[in-house]
């Protein structure tokens, strides 16, 4: 059997994670050294590995019923490779230090067993009930993958310089930032989005890290097999899971 598609062959990098072109990821495992994944983001594995559904307090649990940033995840362990992967998008690997690392659970594909994560909230300027934005705040040391739809922007912030993103195209950010929603606008009713600009809610950052902003305000669908979150996201006038700020996944 010949054909173009076996020139599409393995990144055999030694790396633990190692993307394996632009939509892919492979972690490579050992004995104690566990990855907790994004849970149906397996697409292949080698070796002797396990998975197990990963195990949350009850009171980090329910912090994320209340903000609807759920991150359900799969525990991997053994020895081995596993490859993961989510609807094609792009896969970056970022190593988490002391900065910190806010994300939003829909980007979420992998990370180090051993880091801590937890939803945080980001308030809005005016105060409104429901306006702020829920994220996974990601700390310790260790490795994350994230996806992205299309190839991201990372915008560089300093003291002296700090930037302004749609709240639907951020992806994550260093947590050593400081984070205000905000909505630029003239009108009274801030309610409603800005005019006939289709310009919302935005997250200002200041301090010094790093913002990456994904050149898409909406996430894939995650059920278009039966298409009722595909249905509910061109829904006029209606916002749907995993879709903008505080996105949650569903069920795969």
């Amino acid at each position: 059997m010949q054909s173009p598609i076996f020139n599409n062959t393995v990144n055999q990098s030694q790396d633990r994670f190692a993307p394996q072109g632009e939509h892919m990821l492979r972690v490579n495992l050992s004995r104690g050294e566990d990855v907790v994944a994004r849970a149906g983001s397996m697409v292949a594995f080698e070796g002797m590995v396990e998975f197990d559904g990963e195990y949350q307090p009850p009171g980090q649990r329910r912090r994320q019923r209340m903000a609807g940033e759920v991150l359900p995840l799969m525990r991997c362990f053994g020895q081995g490779s596993i490859y993961f992967a989510n609807l094609a998008q792009n896969v970056h690997v970022l190593d988490v230090d002391h900065e910190g690392l806010t994300v939003d659970s829909s980007y979420v594909l992998a990370l180090d067993a051993h880091l801590h994560w937890d939803v945080v909230s980001v308030e809005s300027q005016y105060g409104i009930p429901g306006v702020g934005a829920y994220n996974l705040n990601i700390s310790g040391q260790g490795k994350v993958a994230i996806t992205t739809s299309g190839r991201p922007l990372a915008m560089r912030v300093t003291p002296d310089r700090y930037c302004n993103a749609d709240a639907d195209a951020v992806v994550a950010w260093s947590s050593s930032l400081r984070v205000q929603m905000q909505a630029q606008t003239s009108s009274k009713p801030i309610w409603r989005r800005r005019g006939n600009t289709g310009e919302g809610w935005e997250l200002s950052f200041m301090g010094d890290g790093h913002v990456v902003v994904q050149p898409s305000e909406m996430l894939p669908p995650t059920l278009t097999a039966a298409g009722d979150l595909l249905r509910a996201q061109l829904r006029p006038g209606q916002g749907a899971p995993g879709l903008g700020q505080g996105g949650a996944w569903g069920p795969r």
